[in-house]
């Protein structure tokens, strides 16, 4: 089966390809579809965004997609920046840009339990007729007081996972799959494609 990643975001592909190692999918990207038009992320959950994405880059391709919308959660935040996780330093910020805001709004909050937050995957697979399946996956954690670690993308380098000392940013791929939002949203996005495969 041929699926299309509905993203540009290679750090979120090579994510993702890691995760279906020895399945009968193909996974091809945006980048195969130069035409095909940037969906705005407009939705005010993420599922609604994940699933805006899925529908239009299955309808443009005639492919089966998968979309995901993903971001993190902060408690002593109100929930923010939510949705907008991308750009929750403004339009064209960046990860950096991103970090650096969350962890000025979170200078005085100094007990860890108030620090809790989470990340949030929402996968929506879809396909060219309109049908749609959701897989939602979430973890649980705090937030690190400043960046740690070299690895992943987005918010890892301040995010410790419940239960563990190190932030996402310092382990290896393999740990961070096993524990992360987005792993345990693909875990049951693969069971549902090993029962129609």
């Amino acid at each position: 089966m041929n699926i299309v990643l509905a993203t540009r975001n290679r750090k979120k592909v090579e994510e993702m390809k890691r995760m279906f190692p020895g399945h009968k999918i193909t996974f091809k990207t945006l980048d195969a579809f130069p035409g095909c038009p940037e969906v705005e992320e407009d939705g005010e959950t993420f599922r609604a965004n994940a699933r805006k994405k899925a529908l239009a880059v299955a309808r443009y391709t005639g492919c089966p997609a998968l979309a995901d919308d993903s971001g993190l959660e902060v408690k002593a935040l109100d929930m923010a920046p939510g949705v907008f996780s991308a750009r929750y330093a403004g339009k064209n910020a960046d990860d950096k840009k991103n970090v650096k805001k969350i962890l000025r709004e979170m200078r005085r909050v100094i007990n860890r339990k108030e620090r809790a937050a989470r990340f949030v995957c929402c996968m929506v697979f879809a396909l060219p007729d309109g049908k749609c399946r959701t897989f939602t996956g979430y973890v649980k954690g705090n937030i690190a007081e400043k960046p740690k670690g070299y690895n992943g993308f987005g918010y890892d380098p301040i995010f410790y996972p419940a239960g563990h000392e190190r932030t996402f940013a310092e382990m290896e791929d393999f740990e961070k799959d096993a524990l992360s939002h987005r792993g345990r949203a693909m875990k049951k996005l693969c069971t549902y494609l090993k029962s129609i495969l």
